[in-house]
């Protein structure tokens, strides 16, 4: 969840010490993925890897029938499998027993830099967007922060000077310094 309660806005100084700002806040809401792949609890694991292959997806989140967020399945999680069928003649294939169900996860309201730190501070791939009510509502991919930074960018590449552009402090919604 997102240490901040107010909207942030990024504010760029050049080396000129001009600024821009970029024009909204940039939350979760606005960049989620909300058409997802999503397993269920029942699946067997064998047919939860043959969905990441067949997709060609990383990892796929866990819903019960209701939408509520149980966690998530990954490559990670195949290659566990995999290793302890190997040692361990597992008794069962049920999928939760090989799932992720305690993942970083983000609220809609979650900002731009507080999910690119989430990502810098663990080794996950995407971050489940959850709502109030514990329901999956979408998905933020390391790859989906990176195209809404370089999109809000597009507008203010005229400010670099001497090739160099210093991304300075988090401001709120009244300007001052976070």
């Amino acid at each position: 969840m997102s240490p901040f309660r107010v909207p942030l806005f990024l504010i760029f100084f050049p080396f000129s010490e001009a600024s821009v700002m970029l024009p909204t806040p940039v939350t979760a809401r606005d960049m989620m993925v909300r058409n997802l792949i999503t397993l269920s609890p029942e699946m067997d694991t064998l047919d939860a890897i043959d969905v990441l292959l067949r997709h060609r997806i990383s990892g796929a989140p866990v819903v019960d029938r209701d939408g509520q967020f149980l966690g998530i399945f990954s490559e990670r999680s195949s290659i566990s499998f995999i290793v302890d069928a190997v040692y361990d003649e597992l008794p069962s294939t049920s999928l939760m027993a090989f799932v992720d169900t305690t993942p970083p996860t983000i609220d809609e309201d979650t900002d731009l830099l507080c999910i690119a730190q989430t990502f810098l501070d663990s080794s996950c791939r995407r971050l489940p967007v959850i709502d109030s009510h514990g329901r999956l509502c979408g998905q933020i991919s390391r790859r989906d922060i990176m195209r809404a930074v370089r999109q809000q960018l597009r507008h203010v590449e005229h400010v670099h000077v001497n090739g160099g552009l210093y991304f300075s402090a988090l401001h709120d919604s009244d300007q001052r310094r976070v």
